[in-house]
């Protein structure tokens, strides 16, 4: 499985946000890589709030985090078919563990993951944490990321995933739909695959928490997003038509409906910020 994304995708204003954060992404240990993405690490210490915002991957994360000198926890963050908002203030630590989508359910065999979308719970209410597995504070004390890495593989081993076929299953047919552009239709994954439409829409529900069609949105969402803002200019009729949109208006309304403005719009607002310089 591919390791850790060094793109930006899914961050509204990544600029911005990489300006004002310390934001990095590690690989976990060999034997949690089948169903974990990355590990992801941001520390702040900001002189004026900041309202960070992420068009969220079809994916489960597992968050710990502490705010100033409020008592840290941990938080499961079901896929999130919404604009997720946070203001960041002050100083604070987060680790967070992106699992792939498809690969949070051999930690919480338990549940459909569609039971925690769109959700954010306390870690302790969905995951059945063994004594020794370490706190939310065990996990962001260590100074050094090597440390919070080995605090986050240590709690995600003694939960000792279950292994299930179906799972990865689930994990390569969402990963073939982030990959493969020619993938543009829930019935055209399906006729690949040799399955039906229902089958496919069952085992996302059960594994992945997010449709298929769900999943295929997400992702045009994602490339349009980060063309908006990294590209030096863009074709919108193009971009459209190689993301399998019928034509640019669906495009615009998809983008607009997820991130509340126009791609235009966000293009011109991400030109036009300042922004200020610090660690990247």
């Amino acid at each position: 499985m591919p390791g850790p994304r060094r793109d930006t995708r899914g961050i509204v204003d990544a600029p911005g946000l990489l300006s004002r954060v310390h934001f990095r992404r590690h690989a976990p240990a060999a034997a949690l890589a089948p169903y974990v993405e990355h590990y992801w690490l941001i520390d702040w210490d900001l002189p004026e709030p900041y309202v960070a915002q992420v068009v969220p991957h079809p994916c489960v994360n597992l968050v710990f985090q502490r705010h100033g000198q409020a008592a840290p926890y941990g938080e499961l963050a079901g896929a999130d078919p919404k604009l997720y908002t946070r203001k960041l203030a002050g100083t604070g630590r987060v680790c967070g563990v992106q699992f792939r989508p498809g690969g949070f359910r051999p930690f919480a065999p338990h549940a459909p993951v569609s039971r925690w979308t769109g959700q954010h719970l306390p870690h302790t209410k969905v995951l059945r944490v063994p004594p020794g597995a370490g706190t939310p504070a065990d996990i962001l004390r260590p100074a050094t990321d090597r440390g919070r890495v080995a605090a986050l593989d240590r709690f995600l081993l003694a939960l000792n995933p279950v292994p299930d076929p179906r799972v990865t299953r689930a994990m390569a047919l969402a990963h073939r739909i982030r990959t493969d552009r020619t993938i543009r239709r829930v019935a055209e994954l399906a006729a690949a695959e040799g399955v039906s439409v229902r089958s496919l829409q069952r085992l996302f529900a059960d594994y992945v928490g997010v449709s298929p069609k769900g999943v295929i949105l997400r992702y045009r969402v994602h490339e349009a997003l980060e063309q908006a803002t990294v590209a030096a200019d863009v074709d919108w009729a193009r971009l459209a038509a190689e993301l399998g949109y019928s034509d640019q208006a669906h495009l615009v309304r998809d983008f607009t409906a997820t991130v509340g403005v126009s791609p235009t719009a966000y293009r011109a607002e991400v030109r036009a910020a300042s922004v200020p310089t610090g660690r990247p």
